[in-house]
C-alpha cells in the first residue's frame, strides 16, 4: 500500500507528508480492511500537519474523510460487509462505557480516538477501521462528492442542531467554506433564512448562490438581528463579531477544534441569555442522520481532486484559501 505520512510537523509550505510504500494492513477482531476510493482534506488536517493540533504520535497518515470499498473483515465482523461502500469520519472509537457515552454524549468520550490523530487515516490507499464506526454510503454517488460529507458535513450537522432553529428563523454563517456550504444546504431545507458574513468575493458569490438572503463582509453586521450564528473560523474574534449580531437568547456555535483566543469584549452583548456553545466531535447518531438527509435533499458539494501524492500541494491550497469547495484526494 501507498501512503502520505507526516514524520513530523512542519510548516505547509515546506511539504512535510511524505509519499511511502508500506505493508499491506489486516484488520484485527471487529474491525474492517477499507481499501480507500476518495478522502477529503480538512482544516484540522492543516492543523495536525502544522502543528497547531499536536500530533498524538508520529509517524501518523493523516486524513479523517474516507470513502472506501470493504476489502476484508476481522474476526467478529459480518463477511457480507466485504464489497460494501462505507465512511469513516472522525470519530475512530469510544469506550462505550463512560458516564458520556451512557448518556448518549459520546463525541464526549475521554477516551475516544480519533482518525488520522490516533489512527492512520485515508491519505492512503488502504486503512484499517471499527467497524462499528463504518456508515454505509447512499449509492449511485461518487465518492468524491460523498467524502466531504464526513467531516464538514456531520459536524456542521452537529453544529446547526445546536444551532435549534427551524422555519423562518435568521441564522448567520460566518466564513463559508467546505463546511459552511453544507450547512447552507441544511438550513434551507429546513426554511431558515442565511445570512452569510464572509471574505473573499467568490466565497460571497457561492453565498448568494445559496440563496442567502444578505452577504457581507467581516466588519458588516447584518441588517436584522439573528435567532443564531454558526462561525467556521479558527478565529476567537469572529465568535466576538457573531455575538455581536444574534439577537436576545441567540446562541453562537464555534465550529472549530482549535481556536486562537476569544479576545475580551463587553458584557452587553453576552447580556440577555445569549449563549456562546462549542461543538465537539459528532456521534454515530449524527452521521447517520446526516447520510440519510444528504441522499434526500441531496446536498451537493463543490470539490477539486488531487492525487494521492499531491496531498502535500491540496494543504498549501487549503491554507491559502485557494480551493473551491472540498479538496479530495484521489488514490
Amino acid at each position: 500500500m501507498q501512503a502520505m505520512r507526516l514524520m513530523r510537523s512542519a510548516p505547509a509550505e515546506q511539504s512535510p507528508l511524505q509519499l511511502v510504500d508500506l505493508p499491506d494492513l489486516a484488520p484485527a477482531q471487529g474491525e474492517v480492511l477499507v481499501k480507500v476510493l476518495a478522502c477529503a482534506v480538512c482544516r484540522t488536517d492543516l492543523q495536525i500537519v502544522e502543528g497547531d493540533l499536536a500530533p498524538k504520535r508520529l509517524p501518523i497518515v493523516p486524513g479523517h474523510q474516507a470513502v472506501g470499498l470493504v476489502a476484508g473483515a476481522g474476526e467478529g465482523v459480518d463477511p457480507a460487509l466485504i464489497g460494501r461502500t462505507v465512511g469513516l469520519g472522525w470519530l475512530a472509537s469510544t469506550c462505550g462505557d463512560c458516564d458520556m457515552c451512557r448518556r448518549g454524549l459520546e463525541n464526549l468520550c475521554r477516551s475516544a480516538q480519533f482518525t488520522g490523530w490516533d489512527r492512520d487515516g485515508g491519505y492512503a490507499t488502504q486503512l484499517v477501521a471499527r467497524a462499528d464506526f463504518c456508515y454505509p454510503m447512499p449509492p449511485g454517488l461518487a465518492p468524491e462528492e460523498t467524502a466531504p460529507w464526513l467531516c464538514g458535513g456531520i459536524i456542521g450537522y452537529r453544529a446547526f442542531k445546536l444551532a435549534a432553529v427551524g422555519r423562518g428563523d435568521r441564522l448567520g454563517l460566518f466564513g463559508f467554506g467546505a463546511s459552511a456550504l453544507l450547512v447552507a444546504q441544511l438550513a434551507r431545507d429546513a426554511g431558515c433564512e442565511l445570512y452569510v458574513v464572509t471574505r473573499g468575493s467568490d466565497a460571497q458569490e457561492r453565498a448568494r448562490e445559496e440563496g442567502a438572503a444578505w452577504v457581507g463582509t467581516l466588519g458588516q453586521e447584518p441588517p436584522v438581528p439573528l435567532q443564531a450564528a454558526i462561525t467556521f473560523a479558527p478565529v476567537g474574534s469572529v465568535v466576538v463579531e457573531a455575538l455581536r449580531s444574534v439577537d436576545r437568547a441567540g446562541v453562537v456555535v464555534v465550529n472549530a477544534i482549535h481556536l486562537d483566543s476569544i479576545p475580551g469584549f463587553s458584557y452587553e452583548h453576552l447580556y440577555w441569555e445569549r449563549r456562546i456553545l462549542s461543538v465537539a466531535n459528532f456521534t454515530r447518531l449524527d452521521s447517520r442522520e446526516l447520510l440519510e438527509l444528504a441522499a434526500r435533499i441531496p446536498i451537493r458539494t463543490r470539490h477539486e481532486t488531487y492525487p494521492l501524492a499531491d496531498a502535500n500541494r491540496a494543504i498549501q491550497n487549503l491554507k491559502r484559501d485557494r480551493v473551491g469547495g472540498a479538496a479530495v484526494l484521489v488514490p
